[in-house]
Formats: C-alpha cells, structure tokens, sequence
C-alpha cells in the first residue's frame, strides 16, 4: 500500500482504537505539520511583540504619529489579511496539495524574515509594517492548510487529539514569541537576535513542512475567484449549509472575541486593577496559556471516556466553566489600585491576587474544553470538497468577531468604566450567546447530559 493511499483511507471515518494523543507526535503523519505550525505561531508572535514594544517605546525616532496610535495601526495590518484573503486561501486549499501549500507558505516566511531584517537595518517603518502585513498574510494561507489537512491525515478517533495538541502548541508558541520578543526587544543588541532567531524558525518551519506527507486536492477543477468579498460571503455560505458546523464556527469566533479580548486588558488590567508591572503581565499571560493549553490536551482523555470520535457534550461544560471564572475573576479583582507599582513577588503576597490567578487558569482550561470540540466537529461535518473553504469562513469571523471585541471594549472603557466591570459584561455576553447556540443545537446540551451520566445514549 503507498503512502497516498494509506492516508486517504485514514481519513474515511474510521475511528480506530484510542491511543495516548502524545503518539502523535511521534508520527510523520502528523508531528511535521505540528512542529510547521508551531514554529510559525512563534516566528508571528515573536516579530509582533517585539515591533509593538519599539514602537511603544521608541515611536518619536520612527515617526511623528502617536505611539498609541501606531501600535493599533500595526496590530489591524496584522489581522486585516484575513479579511482579504481568508477566502482566496481556502480555495487554494481545497484546490490545490495542501502539504505543497504548507511549503510554499514557509518559503514565503522566509522571504518576510529577510525582509524584516532589511527594515530593522534601514530602520523604516513602512517596510516593518510591510513585513507584519505579510506575516499576516502568511498565517491567512496557512490556516485552512492547517486545519483542514487534520481529516486527512488523521482517523476519525484522532480529531479531538491532533486539535488538543495544535491548539495547545498553538498558545504554547504564542506565549514564548510575545515573552522573547518583549525580551529582546530592550536589549542592546535584542533586533539582531530577533531576525537571527526568527530565519532560523523560519527555515526549521521549512523543512518540517518538507516532511509533511501529501494532501490530495478534493477539488482540483475548482477555478480561483478573486473578488474576495463575493468568494468571502460564498464561503460563509458553504458553512451555513450544515447549521451544527456553522453554529460551530460562531462558537469558535465567540471563544476568539472571548479570549482575545482578555489577553488585551491584561497590561491595563495588571495596572489599575492589582498594581503591577510587566512581570505581572508576563505571570497572567503564562497562567491563562498553561490554563488553555491544559484543558485542549485533557479534551482527548474526556472524549474517550463516552468512546466516541468528537464529544459535543464537552462545549456546555466549558462555556459554563469559562462564565463560572470569569465572574469570579471579576468579583475578587481588587480594584483600582493606588501606591508605587508592586514588584512580582510583593504583589503575590496580596490578598486574592492567587485567586486571580486560579480563576485565569481555570478559564484558559475550560476555555479549551470548549473550542477543541468545536474545530473538530467544523472538520467532521464539513463538505469534504468545501472544507478549506469552510475554514476560510472560520477565519474570517474569527477575525471579525475580534475586531468587533477591540472596538467595543474601546467604546467601553472610553466611558468611564473599569476592567472588572468589562468582565462581568463579558460574562452577560457570553451566557446569551451561548444560551442562543444551545437552543438551536440542543444536541450540545443532550451530549453534555449523557457524558455527565445524568441521561441515557
């Protein structure tokens, strides 16, 4: 039997028998793909973090534009790739080998790399950001690869792992790039090593990626439309079509506002709230990407005790748990905080600050007990022709979800209002949406009555 053949029967609904999801990693079928992604969640991460911080902190040698202005500016030209281009990158996907696709994307990161370097050398902004756009882009073509090659390659019993470690490495990768470039990006020096560090993931990504077995097109006659806002609306159509996936999908989009905002009050929130510095904002950001981390990685042990491929009855259970710490995370916060900023060791002394922090991890966990089952079942459900495509429409509300989160908790705060109190209205947001999603699909809340042992299969 070839190789091709052999992954294209895997991908034919066979659950096969559980396994540890760390055996995984231990197969080319899936640990290149791993390490491609996780390696390109870092190189983003790390150039990001580490030109915020510049232009935080050194904007009047750059430009005469506010620094809060520019680091807003740098971080929409970011995200606003996959509002073009999420759609043309789905239909690559479906059109094309997506292990080839995943090459071709790592070649270009490199290209970028490169490019930053001679921006860092010429010390111009517009190339930077031109190279932040880019990395965009990058992540933009690279995301339906990535989640929808997972099918393919893996049986259907292995989905809810192979997403558990993805998203895992995902926030594993997103924690160490925004630490390293911070880090680096006060040292003497620190813009050397960033470029060195960043080719060099950059070319490791590569050739991970060179490993990555093939991916057949599902739809090679399919003919690339280039009109991004008709392809992008066509594309959330393709998801619409089975409302289990597209109610699957707001659930995603919703986890992404849900988090994505969180991590955006953390250095304001560290300020105001508990009077600390940027250790304090490095100790909420590890705490809420362990928290993440953990819970995607213990989805697969709860998913096998009911022996089924995809646990729809784990979502109820991680949005109640995201409310439940949310809440209390916003009821024990301290408040505004008066005095001198507290060193990271005097402010753990602190009464509730250790509550704070188990609420953070608590939420990240429950948070991944809620999106894990969720990309599984988008891929499960999903038109086999049309699942890049379907994926594409994840991304790009995915996208907008979190721009529609920065620009309300924006207009929030610019009344007035404190970070606590964000947080309770993000809880009153999050129990409508997904009481709505609930409704609509009982089968979430039915699954999540049979796991618990409270109903009969």
């Amino acid at each position: 039997m070839n190789e091709k053949s052999q992954f294209s029967q895997l991908s034919d609904g066979e659950e096969g028998g559980h396994h540890s999801q760390f055996a995984l990693l231990r197969e080319r079928r899936f640990w290149p793909l791993f390490v491609t992604q996780f390696l390109g969640a870092f190189n983003d991460n790390i150039y990001k973090n580490a030109l915020m911080v510049l232009l935080t902190f050194g904007a009047v040698s750059w430009t005469t534009m506010r620094s809060e202005v520019l680091v807003n500016v740098a971080a929409g030209l970011f995200i606003l790739p996959f509002f073009l281009f999420s759609a043309t990158a789905g239909q690559l996907a479906d059109k094309f080998d997506k292990a080839r696709l995943a090459r071709a994307t790592k070649v270009l990161e490199i290209v970028i790399v490169l490019l930053a370097g001679v921006g860092f050398w010429l010390q111009s902004l517009s190339v930077l950001l031109a190279a932040l756009f880019l990395l965009g882009l990058q992540s933009t073509l690279f995301g339906p690869v990535k989640y929808a090659i997972l099918p393919q390659h893996l049986r259907a019993g292995e989905l809810v792992g192979g997403n558990a470690l993805v998203e895992a490495g995902s926030f594993v990768a997103i924690l160490c790039g925004t630490l390293a470039g911070g880090l680096l990006a006060g040292f003497d020096g620190g813009i050397a090593w960033i470029v060195a560090i960043c080719l060099v993931a950059a070319v490791a990504g590569f050739l991970a990626s060179c490993r990555i077995p093939a991916a057949p097109a599902p739809a090679p006659e399919l003919k690339i439309a280039v009109n991004f806002v008709v392809e992008s609306w066509r594309c959330i159509g393709f998801a619409s079509r089975e409302r289990s996936v597209f109610l699957s999908i707001l659930g995603v989009s919703w986890f992404w506002l849900y988090g994505a905002l969180l991590l955006t009050q953390f250095p304001a929130y560290t300020k105001s709230a508990l009077g600390g510095g940027e250790g304090m904002v490095t100790a909420l950001l590890a705490v809420f990407s362990v928290g993440v981390g953990a819970g995607s990685l213990f989805c697969d042990r709860l998913t096998q005790r009911r022996g089924k491929a995809v646990e729809p009855g784990l979502v109820p259970l991680g949005a109640f748990g995201m409310a439940i710490f949310a809440l209390d995370m916003a009821l024990v916060s301290p408040g505004n905080a008066a005095g001198a900023e507290l060193p990271l060791a005097e402010l753990l002394c602190q009464p509730g600050i250790w509550r704070v922090l188990l609420d953070l991890v608590m939420l990240g966990g429950f948070g991944g007990l809620y999106c894990v089952p969720l990309y599984a079942l988008v891929q499960q459900r999903s038109d086999v022709a049309r699942r890049a495509r379907v994926i594409a429409a994840n991304n790009i509300l995915n996208a907008l979800f979190m721009a529609i989160g920065a620009v309300g908790a924006a207009w929030y705060l610019g009344r007035g209002h404190s970070i606590p109190t964000l947080f309770l209205v993000m809880v009153g947001l999050h129990s409508l949406v997904t009481i709505y999603i609930f409704s609509v699909v009982p089968e979430f809340l039915v699954r999540a009555l049979i796991w618990l042992g409270w109903r009969r299969e």
